[in-house]
């Protein structure tokens, strides 16, 4: 289902009742503060019905509207030239680390394992809900079997990829499956910022902040004509500062992003249309489109 046809089909029910929704959270019932961020997302999904209303056609999904948050006081370094604006996802799972046996010592990170969401239609239309996605979706439980084919809750957008560490230093993604096939490939760190204030530090607003936002580049081998990635808007994931509570021991932290993809883009293909995406207080204008959209802008998710 694309989210914004869902947000249209609620448009269009007007006072329509339906029923509530059930949602399984991290702690089985919903505490305080994951009701919070609950209602402060359908408080915002609420206006957006208000607004709705008025619209006399349903929002259309096209990345060429989309944004790219602006990370203050610094922003991560911009994409580079010829890349154009291909794939964003919600992406939850789990920051991975290990300790040994020295109690004082911070714990090691030893990589990732996360779903991929895709919201590229949310991204376009919606980005002050776009923006608040991580946070939500780090509240719930999340089946994350390979096989899994559940939507992530409560946006229901559809499974677009996966991400995991191929080594300690290789963060790979496979945005190949059976709605999409976007391309995969291994990347490395580029660039790299603390989470800004103000970002969740994980779930039920507990534990030790948020991961950094990043920029990643494409190891030699990518598809797809992937070349950079991005995570911003990332919510929880931090280990705590030492290895006190797990001696000898690895263990995971829930988080939850937002992951940007920007592919290269072939000049024998491109019309007089250009992307621009915000990455600091400038912008920054990407080469034109290709003529024929990628599969994102249109398709169903």
């Amino acid at each position: 289902m694309v989210f914004s046809y869902f947000l249209w089909a609620i448009f269009a029910l007007g006072a329509t009742a339906l029923p509530a929704p059930t949602f399984t959270f991290s702690s089985g019932a919903a505490r305080p503060a994951e009701k919070q961020v609950l209602s402060e997302y359908f408080d915002m999904l609420g206006h957006k019905v208000q607004a709705g209303r008025k619209m006399s056609q349903a929002p259309v999904c096209n990345l060429k509207n989309a944004a790219q948050p602006i990370h203050s006081p610094t922003p991560l370094s911009g994409p580079s030239i010829g890349l154009t604006l291909k794939h964003v996802a919600i992406g939850r799972g789990t920051q991975n680390y290990t300790c040994g046996t020295n109690a004082t010592a911070a714990p090691t990170a030893v990589g990732a394992v996360a779903t991929l969401f895709n919201a590229s239609c949310v991204a376009s239309s919606y980005p002050d809900l776009l923006a608040i996605l991580p946070n939500v979706a780090l509240q719930f439980d999340l089946n994350l079997a390979p096989s899994s084919t559940l939507n992530l809750s409560p946006a229901d957008l559809m499974l677009s990829g996966h991400h995991y560490f191929t080594n300690s230093s290789t963060p790979f993604f496979n945005l190949n499956t059976r709605n999409w096939k976007l391309g995969s490939g291994g990347f490395a760190k580029s660039d790299a910022m603390p989470a800004p204030a103000g970002a969740s530090i994980g779930q039920n607003d507990q534990g030790f902040g948020a991961v950094p936002w990043l920029k990643l580049t494409a190891r030699n081998g990518a598809t797809g004509g992937l070349q950079e990635v991005y995570r911003v808007n990332t919510a929880g994931g931090n280990p705590p500062a030492t290895c006190a509570d797990h001696l000898g021991s690895s263990f995971d932290v829930q988080y939850a992003a937002e992951y940007i993809s920007l592919p290269s883009t072939s000049k024998s293909t491109t019309t007089s249309t250009s992307i621009s995406i915000s990455i600091s207080i400038s912008t920054t204008t990407f080469p034109p489109n290709p003529a024929k959209p990628s599969p994102t802008h249109h398709t169903p998710h």
